[in-house]
């Protein structure tokens, strides 16, 4: 007979499980913030040194930490990447060279597929740092500086699975790249060139220059227009506002949907309305240079769905509506 689902789905013990397991990783976390000492500072002096890359290296669970880590080290300004220690004594070793630093994560600090590898960093003098939960270790011993991240018991119940440690390696992991990050300088338009691809990227590289509507595209009417003929612009045009300017070309004020369904309100005839009359003055504008993400605020504090861009001496340039940002993934 299949086991009612429904029972078990109720049941508190897996919550409790779960609370269990939560607590114990965030005081194995918690234990590292003490641990950071003159060797941490050592592994991170080491790694801006560095002329070459971190080579980052561990066996199972640890491995997969350390791949992660590597990735990290890599999009926040310190390039990284992941070598198995298993394929690195089978030819790959040859991905490391003079000017790199290794990174090596081991819980025990004894795991053979990666101490095998301590003779030939020796003899290409490569610098070590090692990621352990024991501070006798062997890879400890041998290492340049040693980043202590062991754990009292694991979250498993039978204090057996990698849970607790690599959790906490994950985090000191974390520290480690987000220390070198704010040593570096790193910026948000570091990470974003890191991540071109991505929404991030796009959030951190677009401007609004680059999304913008201009030349025959922007919406605009003189100073004094009837209000019949901004209204047959915002038509035209399709972006719900025209641009008003006055006869130098300078942005006065804005007419846009909203302006429209106010203005049917308050008027029972607009015929003999002009634009000059129902504009909203000045209307928001923002610069060509700004980032798309920053319009994204602008018209979300101001709800509205439009902006008029304009130049330094605010002559309107181009426009650039909500569904510009949607269709580019800045939103």
């Amino acid at each position: 007979m299949n086991k009612d689902t429904t029972a078990v789905a109720d049941d508190s013990s897996l919550r409790e499980s779960a609370r269990r397991t939560l607590w114990l990783e965030q005081e194995a976390i918690a234990a590292l913030i003490g641990r950071l000492d003159d060797d941490f500072d050592r592994a991170c002096a080491l790694i801006l040194a560095c002329t070459g890359r971190v080579v980052v290296t561990g066996m199972g669970k640890s491995g997969h930490i350390a791949g992660k880590i590597a990735a990290t080290l890599a999009s926040t300004g310190t390039p990284a990447f992941f070598v198995h220690p298993g394929e690195a004594s089978h030819g790959d070793l040859g991905m490391i060279t003079p000017g790199d630093v290794v990174l090596a994560l081991s819980n025990s600090g004894d795991t053979a597929e990666v101490t095998a590898l301590l003779p030939l960093l020796k003899r290409m003098g490569v610098p070590l740092i090692s990621m352990t939960g024991r501070p006798d270790s062997t890879l400890a011993h041998h290492a340049e500086a040693h980043l202590y991240a062991g754990v009292e018991r694991e979250a498993c119940p039978l204090d057996l699975a990698p849970t607790s440690s690599t959790t906490a390696a994950l985090a000191l992991g974390d520290a480690l790249a987000v220390a070198l990050l704010e040593s570096r300088g790193f910026t948000a338009e570091d990470f974003a060139r890191s991540h071109p691809g991505g929404s991030l990227g796009k959030r951190l590289l677009l401007t609004v220059s680059d999304l913008m509507h201009r030349g025959s595209r922007l919406p605009s009417v003189p100073l004094g227009s009837p209000l019949r003929d901004a209204l047959l612009e915002i038509t035209h045009q399709g972006l719900g506002f025209t641009c008003v300017v006055d006869q130098a070309g300078i942005l006065v004020g804005v007419y846009t949907d909203g302006d429209l369904r106010r203005t049917l309100d308050q008027y029972n005839d607009l015929s003999t309305l002009k634009v000059d009359d129902v504009m909203t003055r000045p209307g928001k504008r923002i610069a060509a240079e700004t980032l798309a993400a920053e319009a994204v605020r602008i018209m979300e504090d101001n709800r509205i769905s439009a902006l008029a861009v304009v130049d330094e001496e605010g002559r309107p340039i181009g426009a650039l509506h909500m569904h510009d940002l949607l269709a580019s993934g800045v939103v």
